[in-house]
């Protein structure tokens, strides 16, 4: 069955998208408009247009678990932090819950338990993946959250940890780590309801994630 994937045009996701296809995992990229489309056309990666503000119900058709690693990004405000990170995923959620949706993959961040502890700038997103994370655990909704620490533009290592105590402190996570691990996880479909810390370190994804 097709995973759908909400934020397929972010940085996270387009390196997921292009992973997933390369190994033959059927994709359906998420994406807000036509001028979005090339990259993924190019690629041989199925696209549905959709917005996580309007109504992206139809974007699930034919979708069996999602993969939600959407953002408002750090140029926007807490309007569209709370548009998007925390409303956009609880209807997502919803959508997968009313569909019977076998899984939910939750991209999310580290510490989001304890948002006041953030960086001030921060302490809107955080909040906002709290509440979504905890409306995801709450649904009924086979899930996998994970919490990669400060997001880099690094190239993959495909070497992790999943705690501060293996890295010596160190709280960073590549993007592209944080896409194979997604990958991993999305093929790793007896998986459920469990979450983890994702961050660079120098164990094999597979191991780390087990």
């Amino acid at each position: 069955m097709t995973t759908l994937v909400i934020g397929a045009n972010g940085q996270i996701g387009r390196q997921f998208c292009a992973l997933a296809q390369a190994a033959g995992e059927p994709i359906k990229a998420m994406i807000r408009d036509a001028a979005q489309q090339p990259w993924f056309e190019e690629r041989g990666i199925e696209t549905v247009i959709a917005d996580l503000e309007g109504d992206f119900h139809a974007a699930f058709d034919g979708c069996d678990q999602v993969v939600f690693t959407a953002g408002s990004g750090p140029h926007t405000g807490p309007d569209k932090t709370l548009l998007i990170d925390l409303y956009g995923a609880i209807r997502a959620v919803d959508i997968a819950r009313e569909r019977g949706l076998g899984r939910f993959l939750m991209v999310s961040a580290m510490r989001a338990e304890n948002p006041q502890e953030a960086p001030q700038k921060l302490r809107p997103y955080m909040a906002a993946k709290f509440a979504a994370d905890a409306h995801l655990r709450l649904a009924g909704v086979p899930h996998v959250i994970l919490k990669p620490g400060r997001l880099t533009d690094e190239p993959a290592s495909e070497r992790v940890a999943t705690s501060l105590d293996e890295t010596g402190g160190e709280n960073q996570a590549s993007r592209a780590n944080v896409a194979h691990a997604l990958l991993h996880l999305l093929k790793a479909r007896e998986r459920v309801d469990r979450e983890f810390v994702l961050l660079d370190g120098e164990r094999p994804i597979a191991e780390a994630l087990a």
